[in-house]
């Protein structure tokens, strides 16, 4: 059974997920860590756990999402993994760290490219791969049907979307993501968003603004 940790990181308040399950493997999804306090929050969680981390996956690449990638690769020596296409959107973040006063992020060479049809595996469980652009250019979002969520990076929030006037966004493609993938899951399903608070598929079909 997979277990998911939050946390919420960096001047931007984003989601940071650690999926593990009873074997103790686990991957992080979007490290936001930003400073030394929040990349220590993060490794001694996985620490007093147990956890081995196998997987770095990023649901797409705007700076708020990847603030802690290297520290992951680096700390853990494992590979990120995200969509090929998404390199555009990390190299674009060069101007946000000056925009911000951040320090210059530099995307890992070690890298392993993934799409709709990869299977991330880790322990005992298995999450799909679902192409969600819109937001930028090709988000992933990762569907468990075993125990019915998805983490949906900023595509879908709790009574709202991702905003699309970033480089690579697009408000016609972000809502056909949203209406053909996320919410053709059952409506039981839990969204774990990018932002905010946890929320359900039923939910926002029936409430979400942007949607009804």
């Amino acid at each position: 059974m997979i277990s998911i940790k939050k946390f919420t990181f960096n001047v931007f308040q984003e989601n940071t997920y650690v999926l593990f399950d009873e074997t103790k493997e686990a991957i992080i999804i979007d490290p936001g860590c930003q400073d030394s306090n929040e990349q220590n929050d993060l490794l001694h969680f996985i620490q007093n756990n147990n956890l081995k981390v196998k997987q770095l996956i990023n649901t797409h690449c705007h700076i708020d999402h990847v603030l802690g990638n290297d520290f992951v690769v680096n700390t853990f020596k494992i590979p990120l993994t995200l969509h090929k296409e998404e390199l555009f959107t990390y190299n674009d973040t060069k101007r946000w760290t000056v925009m911000f006063n951040l320090p210059d992020l530099i995307v890992p060479e070690n890298l392993i490219f993934i799409d709709e049809n990869s299977v991330i595996e880790f322990g005992n469980s298995k999450i799909s791969c679902l192409l969600t652009p819109g937001h930028s250019i090709a988000s992933l979002s990762f569907y468990n049907i075993e125990q019915n969520f998805v983490v949906s990076g900023d595509v879908i929030f709790n009574l709202g979307i991702g905003r699309t006037d970033l480089p690579g966004g697009n408000f016609t493609i972000l809502l056909n993501s949203i209406k053909d993938k996320i919410l053709k899951l059952p409506e039981n399903t839990t969204i774990y968003s990018g932002h905010g608070e946890e929320t359900t598929v039923g939910f926002e079909k029936y409430n979400n603004p942007y949607l009804t």
